[in-house]
């Protein structure tokens, strides 16, 4: 996978900081969005989520299995 900041490829998931290769790669994104240099496009809709609803649940979904 390919680490969305410094755009580096590796296993970042099992290193912890995932999808990041590091937590300076984590904060750096953290810091973007706190300064508002990314946000949502649009305002977020209803249906935006309802495909994920049929997702079996698991480790990294909200729902508890």
């Amino acid at each position: 996978m390919t680490c969305p900041q410094c755009r580096n490829r590796g296993k970042w998931f099992s290193a912890g900081w995932g999808p990041f290769c590091s937590e300076r790669c984590k904060l750096i994104d953290l810091g973007a969005w706190f300064n508002e240099e990314q946000r949502i496009s649009r305002e977020l809709r209803p249906g935006d989520f309802g495909e994920f609803e049929d997702l079996p649940p698991g480790m990294n979904l909200d729902r508890p299995e």
